[in-house]
Formats: C-alpha cells, structure tokens, sequence
C-alpha cells in the first residue's frame, strides 16, 4: 500500500530544493536541487517537479514563502506566488504556502555544524531548507490533530 505523500520546496532565483514527506506524514526528507540557467527558464523545473511528484504518490505541495522579517511581500515573494499559480494550475494540487523566513539561515548553520566546507554547502542548503519547510508544515499539522483529539 503506498500512502499520499506531501512534497515540500525552497523556491530560489535559480534553483529549487525539494523534500517530500514519508507516507504518513511524519518526516520530510530531502530529494534533490533542481537547477536552471536562468531565473526565467521555469518548464523543465516544473516537469521535473511533475515527474517527481508522480514517483513519490505527492498528492500536496508546500512552497517556501519568503516574507521579510518585517511581514511584507517583496520581489522574491511575489515570484514566489506566481509560481505557486502555476504549480497548482499545472498540477492540479493543492499548492500551500508555508512562511519560511529563517529555513536558509538554519539549514546553514545546520551544515556548518556539520563541518560542511564553505564551498560544499551551496550543494546541500536549498535541500536542506525544502526538509525544513516541509518538516515545519508536517509539524503545525500534527500539533493541530494533536489539539482537536485532546478536545475530544
């Protein structure tokens, strides 16, 4: 029996990190970077975003959201929701945005404190920032069936 399975990613001006969850949505892990040439160039992202999806079962994404620390929307996060319009229309999936501020912060002290050298971590970070985002959102997910059965 495989599970639906939800697919977490770091949108960046020339690369996209990608996660997906295990089949019961307890743990996101990280798959792969997806690299362009240019920030533009975004059909063979998408498909392989779509082939990524059809192997892991994805049935929900969650895209990275990079508000500035002060809450509003600048220029990275308004193409940021231009692509999440043309995720959810090309796949057909719910695409949810989930705030992200911080995530490349922390996936690069998470490599620096794994003695990742300074020159390795740019091929980890947006990986590593895709798991946590989507760990971040499978967490806000568990806590709130964890409120509704302790109302119960």
């Amino acid at each position: 029996m495989t599970g639906k399975r939800k697919m977490g990613l770091d949108f960046g001006s020339k690369t996209v990190g990608v996660a997906v969850s295990d089949e019961l949505g307890l743990t996101a892990q990280g798959i792969e970077i997806i690299r362009r040439t240019s920030e533009n160039k975004l059909r063979r992202t998408c498909a392989r975003i779509e082939a990524l999806i059809e192997e892991y079962h994805v049935e929900e994404i969650v895209l990275g959201f990079p508000k500035n620390m002060n809450n509003t929307i600048g220029e990275r996060a308004k193409k940021t929701l231009a692509f999440q319009e043309m995720l959810a229309r090309r796949t057909l999936l719910p695409v949810v945005l989930w705030d992200e501020r911080l995530t490349t912060v922390e996936a690069n002290r998470t490599l620096i404190e794994a003695n990742v050298r300074r020159e390795d971590r740019k091929n980890y970070v947006d990986k590593l920032a895709a798991v946590y985002i989507l760990q971040g959102y499978l967490d806000s997910l568990a806590r709130k069936n964890k409120d509704i059965t302790n109302l119960e």
